[in-house]
């Protein structure tokens, strides 16, 4: 029988080679076991509601129960802050209490309270009036930027909800993030001066326009102002935000 004497063209496994070329070919070749993680699910109504609570509780029930106080019930501006503040202050308490954590959220919707009842006294003068919502306005800017000075940049609590989603698993991934990575905080802070920033300049234009200008073109201009500084804070914001949502989803990925 004849024998052929050409060479095989079938590969030959190279058993000399570094382990690391092997291990990356058998990686290549089986990617169900050596592949990317798996991306985190997507969350659920529950996992929003969740992650959203926070802010409902410390910032959304003090905010519609002044109002509603105020204009449905006919109560005074200071009686409606004042009762107003009753769930910032037991909410404060409760995390001094049960957690040994300052609720930075609740003392600040607290501290804008006791603001807002010391200048509800300004009365008879309509620029001291449109001054004193500024002046209220100024301690959520100081506030701010009080807590990135500190380095606890009081902003990461609205934005860590949006970021995770509500999920565990980003919800994690944060906390990791926020502890060990300087990056991460770098950003986190950012976020925190772009919006203190943005709220201290609209505090500063509607106190000086409050004197400088008309009073009837400061009652509209005054509400320009103060939703240009939020449109501000959200375009900008995005230069922190946007990098802090992939190392997020980097994270919560590789698990």
């Amino acid at each position: 029988m004849p024998v052929s004497t050409q060479p095989s063209t079938k590969p030959v496994p190279n058993d000399d080679a570094p382990a690391h070329s092997r291990a990356a070919r058998a990686g290549r070749a089986s990617p169900a076991r050596g592949g990317a993680a798996a991306p985190s699910p997507a969350p659920t109504p529950a996992d929003v509601a969740r992650g959203l609570r926070p802010l409902l509780l410390d910032v959304g029930v003090p905010l519609g129960s002044f109002y509603l106080l105020r204009d449905a019930f006919g109560l005074s501006v200071w009686l409606s802050l004042a009762l107003s503040s009753v769930g910032p202050a037991a909410r404060a308490v409760g995390g001094i209490a049960a957690q040994r954590k300052l609720n930075v959220l609740a003392l600040l919707m607290l501290a804008v309270n006791v603001a807002g009842i010391a200048v509800s006294f300004l009365t008879g003068d309509p620029r001291a009036m449109i001054a004193k919502d500024s002046i209220v306005s100024s301690v959520i800017a100081f506030a701010i930027l009080g807590s990135v000075a500190a380095r606890r940049p009081l902003m990461s609590a609205g934005l860590k909800p949006f970021v995770t989603r509500g999920t565990p698993e980003r919800s994690a991934a944060w906390d990791r993030l926020s502890a060990r990575s300087p990056r991460f905080r770098r950003f986190e802070m950012l976020f925190s001066a772009i919006w203190g920033v943005a709220l201290l300049a609209d505090c500063v234009a509607r106190l000086a326009g409050a004197y400088a200008l008309p009073v009837t073109t400061m009652v509209w201009l005054s509400t320009v102002l103060t939703l240009g500084a939020v449109a501000v804070g959200i375009f900008a914001g995005g230069a922190a935000s946007r990098p802090i949502e992939k190392m997020i989803e980097a994270e919560a990925a590789a698990g």
